[in-house]
């Protein structure tokens, strides 16, 4: 057997073989804490457990985010809703922005006609 055919056949085992386990066990922290703060899991390869895994916590974690807005006073602040599990190949959410003084007022002078 080759050394490409052996880098081959180890990169492609699941991430939990006891092959990949050994050389993260044996990796030392800064490296870890590095691959951690970069880490992409939209560009890992997941199996179809794991789709359906993520579908199943960001349902719970939904029904559990109505729950809390079911069961809040009506004045109080609701919560924002749960993020979904990164997944392969979906980028983030980019989060909506925000309607600020200046632009509830820029909305209010173009409702009422007064466009420059």
């Amino acid at each position: 057997m080759s050394w490409r055919r052996l880098r081959i056949l180890i990169q492609h085992l699941p991430p939990e073989s006891a092959t990949w386990t050994a050389l993260r066990n044996a990796a030392d922290p800064e490296e870890l804490a590095g691959q951690a703060a970069k880490g992409e899991p939209e560009k890992a390869r997941w199996s179809q457990l794991e789709q359906l895994v993520a579908v199943v916590a960001d349902r719970v974690a939904r029904l559990e985010w109505v729950l809390l807005c079911v069961n809040i006073e009506k004045k109080s602040k609701r919560p924002d809703p749960p993020e979904p599990i990164r997944r392969p190949g979906a980028a983030p959410r980019k989060a909506k922005p925000k309607l600020n003084e200046n632009s509830a007022n820029r909305l209010f002078q173009l409702i009422q006609g007064g466009a420059e």
